[in-house]
């Protein structure tokens, strides 16, 4: 026993890369390819459903089930070989059958998959395939099978693994429902490498239909952010000529801005998926080092010619949409600087506003203590009037001299109080 612990996964991750071996074919034979995917959020699909299918047609079989929780099976079913695995998006079904039928991709071979166990399987066809796998005849042979098989003007075919094979196939879906492939192979191909080939040939096709599901994505949304572009470019109009008030242009802004992370949203996992199965197609078909046969198109330029410019589309469209987004992630900034300066101007005018209310209340704050003076003098020189009315008598004075004489020292002492009780009310007035 080692000193050190394990970590708790440590044999796991490491068995995961043994974990799906290539099937050990020996040719003559042939294949049939089945991939079932959930027609909506697949990524999110329940698991079980998946392996209770692959048990329902293991137990027809009366073949043994993988344990609990597998994500790969291979084994025996009657005198075929089957290979499942369950992938991200959907799940594969690839049986292997001895020998040649007599006729050439014979839809009988699909029979292995009973009818009534189709029709509950948990999700869809992506696609299907019928794989030949015979022994490499002489070229002439091979031309005349390829000219049978297949549609001259979108055949694909290729010698691979340093001329030890040659893969055909037109990529369309036969009157049965499937697609074809033929694989002619050479008497020194061993049993494993022409498992390979016959796995990626398996792995183009279906990751080359999972991918074109970003490009239908593509065709939904397309017409939309054309609308969404020139809304924007109106937005950005009305802004800079002032067409529009500004709350009415932050309305529409902000209703353009909730649709588009929507739409990312929405996309998002497509687009991401899209790339990741664009780069497992390209993987996939530069692994078999392909070679052109007698003049043909090969895989890599079939994707080329058809395949790519859809691939490119799509990075095309998740571009232009992050651009949209920052298009109006930079009209919103810009609106709102709009907006702050709007504000400040605003915060302007009301200043002068008040100041000029302050002017006015000063000036009639100041006409106030004027009257006030008048008022509160008057009061205090009747009051002293009648004070010193017998004073005026003693000293020979007339009342209306007294007053006069008293006037001015009490309008004056009125004046200095209101003028110190202002003072003071000033000086406590921030502390108040």
């Amino acid at each position: 026993m080692s000193p050190i612990t394990d970590h708790p996964l440590r044999y796991k991750l490491s068995n995961e890369l043994h974990a799906r071996p290539f099937p050990a074919l020996k040719a003559p034979c042939r294949a049939v390819y089945l991939a079932v995917k959930k027609a909506e959020e697949a990524a999110s699909r329940d698991r079980n459903l998946d392996l209770e299918h692959l048990f329902d047609l293991l137990d027809r079989y009366g073949a043994t089930h993988p344990q609990p929780g597998a994500t790969h099976y291979f084994g025996k079913i009657g005198q075929y070989m089957l290979k499942w695995e369950q992938h991200t998006e959907f799940v594969t079904y690839t049986v292997f059958l001895n020998g040649l039928s007599d006729r050439p991709f014979d839809p009988a071979d699909f029979e292995v998959f009973p009818n009534d166990w189709l029709e509950r399987a948990p999700g869809v066809r992506m696609t299907s395939a019928l794989i030949r796998c015979a022994l490499r005849p002489d070229d002439a042979t091979m031309e005349q099978h390829i000219e049978d098989w297949f549609v001259s003007e979108s055949v694909a075919m290729s010698s691979v693994i340093d001329d030890q094979a040659v893969i055909a196939g037109d990529f369309r879906i036969d009157t049965a429902g499937h697609l074809r492939f033929g694989l002619f192979v050479g008497p020194d191909v061993g049993e494993r490498r022409m498992g390979r080939i016959v796995q990626r040939l398996c792995e183009i096709e279906t990751y080359k239909v999972m991918s074109m599901l970003g490009f239908t994505r593509v065709k939904w949304i397309a017409p939309r952010i054309s609308e969404i572009d020139k809304e924007l470019t109106d937005l950005m109009d009305a802004m800079t000529h002032g067409n529009k008030r500004t709350d009415q242009t932050l309305k529409s802004l902000l209703s353009v801005s909730a649709e588009l992370e929507t739409l990312s949203a929405q996309t998002s996992f497509r687009f991401g998926a899209t790339g990741a199965y664009e780069a497992i197609v390209t993987q996939r078909i530069s692994v078999l080092r392909e070679e052109r046969f007698n003049g043909r198109q090969t895989f890599a330029e079939f994707m080329m010619r058809r395949y790519d410019p859809a691939m490119r589309t799509v990075k095309a469209t998740e571009q232009q949409l992050a651009n949209l987004s920052n298009r109006a992630m930079r009209a919103a900034d810009l609106l709102r600087t709009m907006v702050e300066v709007e504000r400040s101007a605003q915060n302007q005018q009301l200043l002068e506003s008040m100041n000029h209310r302050a002017d006015m209340q000063l000036r009639l704050q100041e006409t106030v203590e004027g009257l006030s003076v008048v008022a509160i003098s008057y009061y205090a020189v009747s009051l002293m009037s009648y004070l010193l009315y017998p004073v005026a008598s003693l000293i020979g004075l007339s009342k209306g001299m007294l007053t006069a004489l008293v006037t001015l020292p009490v309008v004056l002492f009125v004046w200095m109080m209101i003028r110190r009780i202002r003072k003071m009310v000033e000086a406590k007035g921030p502390d108040m």
